[in-house]
């Protein structure tokens, strides 16, 4: 893409506030954001896939000191790839383990749904 966008057009692409845009760039959760002569963020489709894979690791719990450190293995002219590839795989088992949790959850209260529903019909 060759246009940018601006961080309201950002906020309302991604589902994510201005506020919480500006905390990103701040926090080291993203790489750096472009400006336009005026000094106004410029988001570009790059931009925009970093903020959604940023969302998709904060949504899955993944810690904000994880994401800064994957964010500057990312950018180190190596790439990190070895430590960035740790990241993911501790994160995926945290996260499966949370699905696992999160399912006996489920089965308990489907069942709990269950009762009520046959206690319901009598």
């Amino acid at each position: 893409m060759s246009s940018t966008l601006t961080i309201q057009q950002a906020a309302e692409q991604t589902g994510l506030t201005a506020h919480t845009l500006r905390y990103y760039e701040r926090a080291d959760l993203i790489p750096t954001v472009g400006r336009a002569p005026s000094g106004h963020r410029r988001y570009s489709e790059e931009d925009l896939a970093w903020i959604e894979f940023v969302k998709c690791l904060r949504s899955t719990g993944m810690p904000i000191a994880d994401v800064q450190r994957y964010v500057q293995l990312e950018q180190r002219a190596d790439g990190g790839a070895a430590e960035r590839l740790e990241i993911m795989e501790v994160h995926r088992n945290r996260l499966r383990e949370r699905i696992e949790e999160l399912t006996g959850f489920l089965e308990r209260i489907e069942g709990k749904v269950d009762r009520y529903r046959k206690h319901l019909e009598l």
